[in-house]
């Protein structure tokens, strides 16, 4: 003899003990969490998944109010979630907030059915409730990403429009001018493309030297002298200006002009006497024979010594100095450790100084 059951409308519907029982195993199988209860909101049944998701056995929570779950402040979306059950309504897809056992908050996306006795009367509510918290978390890292992308691009556009600027004011020339503004955002491309094979952690500081140089040739005219390193991103995009423009320079009037000149880069740490721990880097650049003229090593006052001595240092919250004599050029920067280097997980947000 097969009974029957009131199902939605007063329509009759036949009961199956095996598809009873094949809907237990689905409950009881399914990777969300499945919980009724009844119209006062009291727990009624509680699947293996609820107690994955929520941390209560289902000893614990079958009897309970439902509101054990609910944090204080959204205990109104139950009210009206049992408002609606009670109207016939299906409650679908709501993102919210519930506790764990241990007192950890967690973000779910719930769906509310009504259930009914044989008669068809509602007699409570069937939750799924899934954990969406990878989700969430991803969206915001999404949020993160874009915000530090859009501080990013206004600072490449600003330093763009200074190095327009600069070039602009020391070159005469139209053709000069492309060329030597086309050089310049390409060497600030260079410093990019390191960044963003590392997902904007840093770079390795010699790695930043050979990608800035490599323009010029004489590579075995170049030796670099210091332990590894990884710079920030600041000092990333600042020191790869200030590496190009001395790059430039000495492949228009120094060691990387021949094949005679030698250019050292060194680099160190160096505590001073408080205690702070200070980063010195240096550019020593050498050609034998030759006479530090105007004609042949002109003193720059353009955007490659605003760069060298005033963005690079200040960006940093360090100072340079550049020594120009017979044969050869010294750039020297010094910064304070925490600006330059990568030595603690934190998020770089610094401003390069502008020219």
């Amino acid at each position: 003899m097969t009974e029957t059951v009131k199902g939605p409308d007063n329509v009759e519907l036949p009961s199956d003990p095996l598809a009873d029982a094949r809907l237990a195993a689905i409950v009881e199988s399914s990777f969300d969490a499945i919980i009724s209860k009844d119209l006062d909101s009291v727990i009624q049944t509680w699947n293996p998944a609820a107690t994955r998701l929520f941390g209560y056995s289902a000893e614990e929570a079958v009897g309970r109010s439902i509101t054990m779950l609910i944090p204080t402040h959204l205990h109104d979306e139950e009210t009206d979630i049992i408002s609606r059950i009670k109207r016939g309504e299906r409650v679908e897809s709501v993102e919210t907030i519930r506790c764990r056992k241990d007192g950890s908050l967690v973000h779910i996306s719930i769906t509310v059915s009504p259930i009914r006795d044989r008669k068809g009367v509602i007699v409570g509510a069937s939750k799924v409730a899934r954990d969406i918290s990878t989700s969430k978390e991803s969206e915001r890292r999404i949020r993160l990403l874009l915000r530090e992308i859009n501080h990013r691009v206004k600072n490449q556009f600003a330093v763009i429009n200074s190095i327009i600027r600069e070039t602009a004011k020391a070159t005469a020339d139209p053709k000069a001018f492309e060329t030597t503004l086309r050089n310049r955002i390409l060497a600030l491309a260079r410093s990019h493309d390191l960044l963003v094979s590392s997902e904007w952690s840093g770079a390795s500081l010699a790695e930043l030297i050979q990608h800035q140089l490599e323009p010029y040739g004489h590579e075995e005219q170049v030796t670099l002298d210091g332990d590894p390193v990884l710079l920030r991103p600041n000092a990333v995009q600042n020191l790869g200006m200030a590496f190009h423009e001395l790059g430039t320079n000495s492949a228009k009037y120094g060691a990387l002009s021949g094949e005679s000149g030698q250019v050292l880069v060194n680099w160190t740490v160096e505590r001073e006497e408080n205690g702070q721990e200070m980063f010195v880097i240096s550019w020593n650049e050498s050609v034998p024979g030759l006479e530090a003229e105007p004609s042949q090593t002109p003193q720059r006052r353009g955007f490659g010594s605003v760069v060298l001595l005033r963005v690079a240092p200040q960006s940093l919250g360090g100072s340079a100095t550049m020594e120009r004599g017979e044969g050869r050029v010294t750039w020297r920067l010094r910064a304070p450790l925490e600006g330059v280097l990568d030595t603690q997980d934190e998020d770089e947000h610094a401003t390069p100084a502008q020219a």
